[in-house]
């Protein structure tokens, strides 16, 4: 069975539902092609710095998401067995004397905050995305999605939002991801009587044993956290088993203070999660065209990158607010898609979008590679090349993608 449509968005996490949000808002429909059978929250949350929060004032959900969590007011990192302490900080106070937007936000509260503004069937659930090809039958070609069940769906545009293994990006001509030798952990832990930490970012980090431990107050109960290891042989076995997740990270956190150690005892099964890092190379995006006629990428499927800078999920909002202004240049409801008008625009969201993600891709690279296990030479040339490259360690935070 074959289907037709103007635009398909594959995947239905927060960059696919995001892009479909923006293309909505301006006026042009889209069909949402999502594997799993309901909205896909995987994973803990997100760290929302103002470069995030623009995009979300753009897509019309940020003071819906204001009111889920609680406003960061700077950070720290601390080295135990040393006492060396070092600010983190998200940007400068504005004019204003107002400290810039940082939140940490429930996925699936972001998830389902996109997605309750969507028209009704714009998400059509349990259809994976196998294979694409391009179909020559017709006067024009278009790109022809193979689905699990056999179905056919032919689009006039495709926008992969598919993830780190994008069977979009295999089309498009990008490289597979690599990954890192880290891995993270992910968890939530709810205090009944309330956390009584600063709402602040906290990072603890023992040198010697290459184990970091993040930890984010989101509302007055409820704290996100992170520990960041080594990736182990054993760690492939323990990655869907949440009780083994959480004796794994004990062991992990047992040379932390006991705040730490009970944060991690008490966390709630149900949110951890255990994921060796992948990332797309920066040389990777510099060299590919990363879009191939009427098939663009979004979110992980073009810029995967690890945690370390908290980017990725802004990142993918910012491409749905850029994508969706250059197609609505030449895509109007009622009116035919003229195949090189969208590949032009498709072609000016690429050469938009590409400095901005190669930037933050090199960053977090860079700061991944110093959280490795390295030579003290390679840790050294790292370190020279994030302060000559990237001096103004918040400077990422300052981008602003535009208006919609």
């Amino acid at each position: 069975m074959e289907q037709q449509t103007d635009i398909v968005i594959v995947g239905g996490g927060i960059c696919g539902v995001a892009v479909a949000l923006a293309l909505q808002r301006k006026g042009i429909k889209s069909l949402v092609l999502e594997k799993s059978e309901s909205l896909r929250a995987i994973g803990t949350a997100i760290i929302v710095q103002p470069n995030g929060w623009h995009a979300l004032e753009q897509l019309g959900v940020a003071a819906k998401l204001r009111q889920t969590a609680v406003l960061i007011q700077g950070g720290q990192h601390v080295f135990l067995g040393t006492g060396r302490r070092s600010e983190i900080s998200f940007g400068e106070v504005d004019e204003r004397g107002k400290l810039p937007e940082v939140r940490c936000v429930k996925r699936k509260d972001l998830i389902e905050a996109l997605a309750d503004q969507l028209l009704p069937d714009t998400i059509s659930f349990g259809r994976h995305v196998v294979s694409m090809k391009v179909d020559y039958s017709s006067h024009s070609s278009c790109p022809l999605l193979e689905l699990s069940d056999g179905t056919q769906v032919k689009a006039k545009i495709v926008i992969g939002c598919d993830g780190v293994n994008s069977t979009v990006a295999d089309y498009v001509g990008v490289k597979a991801t690599d990954v890192f030798s880290v891995c993270a952990v992910r968890g939530f832990t709810y205090y009944g009587e309330g956390h009584h930490f600063v709402n602040e970012f906290l990072v603890l980090s023992i040198p010697s044993t290459n184990i970091q431990v993040g930890r984010m107050p989101m509302t007055d109960n409820l704290v996100y956290w992170f520990i960041t290891r080594d990736w182990s042989s054993q760690d492939p076995n323990i990655v869907n088993k949440p009780e083994l997740i959480r004796q794994s990270s004990m062991q992990a956190a047992e040379s932390f203070p006991k705040e730490i150690q009970d944060m991690v005892k008490d966390s709630e099964a149900s949110s951890l999660h255990l994921t060796q890092l992948k990332y797309r190379p920066p040389w990777e995006l510099m060299r590919r065209d990363l879009y191939k006629g009427t098939v663009a990428l979004a979110g992980d499927a073009l810029h995967a990158m690890g945690p370390f800078l908290a980017q990725g999920g802004s990142a993918s909002l910012e491409d749905a607010v850029v994508l969706a202004r250059n197609l609505s240049r030449v895509v109007e409801a009622g009116e035919e898609i003229s195949q090189p008008r969208v590949e032009r625009a498709l072609g000016e969201y690429v050469k938009e979008r590409k400095m901005r993600v190669v930037k933050l891709s090199t960053q977090t690279y860079l700061v991944g590679k110093l959280i490795e296990k390295a030579s003290g030479l390679t840790k050294l040339v790292v370190i020279l090349l994030l302060a000559i490259f990237f001096g103004n360690k918040a400077n990422h935070a300052k981008f602003r993608c535009g208006e919609l």
